[in-house]
């Protein structure tokens, strides 16, 4: 613990004389250095963060968090499974789906698409796409009516408005006395959702249950159930359990498998844009250590004169260590300010800049989302500012161990 003669010589020399401003100088730019290192870490991560949290939350608004399949595509129980699955305590909703890939065709455009049958009264228990819908509604979807809706950029591909004719073709071969064609159907566009992912805005069309039954010939068969449960975390335990509570023809499928390569590696980009941004802060560390250098040769007489009035080395360590410290400080104080102001405002910075530059940082038709989201994680916040003091003290060390070892006759020699 530093005595107040190791704190107050340790500010007083600080500030700079008109001999040695070049230091100051120094100072003032790792001082700066460790902000500008400090701000960028507490940014991207937050930008990271809410990346993370915005594609989970788009993801598993159109996916599921867990679902129940039968072999080849059919699941034939699907009521009995869906009271099955229903009794888990976890299971707070339940639909059925018929999924299948086909082309659309309208004006000679085509279009390669996923069609998705639902039920329009049990999809918002398992998605949020009723909640993006930009024209029509879910509820316009009726058995029978073969009425469809398309996600936006999807609409804009085929140039389709709500009333047109879609035609939908599907893989499944129609005998006819003209040969083997492929079996089409006419659908009425009713609605367009935009959840804001282009993967699914582009890919994915919406149908009433019992007519993506009769379209890919599934009878009173579907493709299986999504299942939304109350921790999304706990998908990979709780699809256990109900594999263990279903017959072994049922295959139960969570999110964390289907999409887990993605999430690892947006943790891996998180790691390691953390070392490399850590990289700004270690070189403002270094100015440190040049500037504590230079400072120790500049006061090799004072530290000869407080060694004769009878400091000790670990005194003088302290004088520099507390002067290397307050660099440090400063810098992570100035680079938390930074940084939390940047990460809660960002939302409203950015286009800003994008609205004056006349830019977007973020195609839709490139990444998955086209906005820049961000969350401020805490753990994160004092995580980062933490790692630049112990960085900036740590660079301390050296140099007021030099100053340590400074042998009064010889600094005094010449003077």
């Amino acid at each position: 613990m530093f005595r107040p003669i190791e704190l107050f010589v340790g500010l007083r020399y600080t500030r700079a004389k008109r001999r040695n401003h070049f230091i100051s100088f120094i100072s003032l730019t790792s001082m700066l250095g460790i902000a500008l290192g400090v701000t960028a870490l507490i940014t991207v991560l937050s930008v990271m963060n809410g990346f993370e949290e915005e594609l989970r939350t788009r993801i598993l608004g159109m996916a599921s968090h867990a679902s129940v399949s039968g072999v080849d595509g059919r699941l034939e129980d699907w009521r009995q499974a869906a009271d099955e699955v229903s009794r888990h305590p976890s299971v707070i909703g339940t639909a059925p789906f018929v999924r299948g890939e086909t082309m659309l065709s309208l004006d000679g455009r085509v279009s390669g698409t996923l069609v998705q049958g639902i039920l329009p009264d049990a999809e918002p228990r398992v998605s949020d796409v009723g909640e993006h819908m930009k024209e029509g509604h879910l509820d316009l979807l009726r058995a029978g009516e073969y009425n469809i809706i398309l996600g936006q950029e999807l609409a804009w591909n085929l140039g389709a408005q709500i009333g047109d004719q879609v035609t939908v073709i599907t893989p499944q071969a129609h005998f006819s006395p003209a040969g083997v064609l492929p079996r089409l159907r006419r659908f009425t566009l009713v609605g367009i959702f935009e959840v804001g992912m282009y993967e699914y805005d582009r890919g994915i069309a919406l149908i009433h249950l019992e007519d993506g039954a009769k379209l890919f010939r599934l009878d009173d068969a579907v493709s299986g159930l999504r299942i939304k449960l109350d921790d999304l975390f706990a998908a990979p335990r709780i699809a256990q359990e109900l594999a263990d509570r279903l017959p072994p023809s049922f295959r139960v499928d969570n999110w964390t498998r289907q999409h887990a390569n993605f999430f690892r590696a947006v943790k891996m980009e998180k790691r390691v844009m953390f070392i490399i941004l850590t990289l700004i802060v270690a070189v403002a560390a270094f100015n440190i250590v040049s500037t504590l250098v230079m400072v120790v040769t500049d006061k090799q007489s004072d530290i000869a004169i407080l060694r004769t009035l009878g400091a000790t080395p670990l005194s003088i360590m302290g004088i520099f260590m507390v002067q290397g410290a307050l660099i440090g400080v400063l810098g992570t104080l100035l680079g938390a300010a930074g940084g939390y102001g940047l990460a809660t405002n960002l939302g409203t910075i950015v286009p800003a800049i994008e609205r004056a530059f006349d830019m977007h940082f973020m195609a839709p038709d490139v990444y998955y989302i086209s906005d820049l989201p961000s969350k401020l994680v805490w753990r994160d916040f004092w995580q980062i500012t933490g790692m630049a003091f112990v960085i900036s003290l740590l660079a301390t060390l050296y140099p007021a161990w030099r100053a340590s070892r400074t042998q009064p006759a010889e600094a005094l020699r010449y003077e």
